[in-house]
């Protein structure tokens, strides 16, 4: 199993999904940046949120700080999937699954949410 996909394709599935994301979400999006990778230097992930979460910042704490990062790793999200179609799918649910992280949300939380 598993779809090729240039890099530059695989970038716009991720900004697809990013595009979808609704206004007032990506408002709270402040001092964060989504970049793609490969594959994770260890473990079996498809995304990762580095980060201060939303619910976690405050004046005091968060201040000139690096921006957060979400990476979403290519190659074991195109090995998931049989066609462009599926990929697109599997790569909107770990965007979304990330972003969640920054707002806070548990594995749980986005497990019950389907994006996980």
């Amino acid at each position: 199993m598993g779809v090729q996909v240039s890099r530059r394709r695989f970038e716009e599935l991720v900004a697809a999904a990013l595009d979808g994301i609704p206004d007032e979400l990506v408002a709270q999006m402040d001092n964060v940046a989504v970049v793609v990778e490969d594959a994770p230097a260890s473990g079996d992930v498809l995304g990762h949120y580095q980060g201060v979460d939303l619910p976690s910042r405050s004046p005091l704490s968060y201040g000139g700080v690096t921006p957060d990062v979400i990476t979403i790793y290519r190659l074991p999200l195109c090995e998931l999937a049989a066609d462009e179609a599926e990929l697109a799918r599997q790569v909107r649910i770990t965007v979304l699954h990330e972003v969640g992280h920054h707002f806070g949300l548990s594995d749980e939380d986005l497990e019950r949410l389907g994006w996980a």
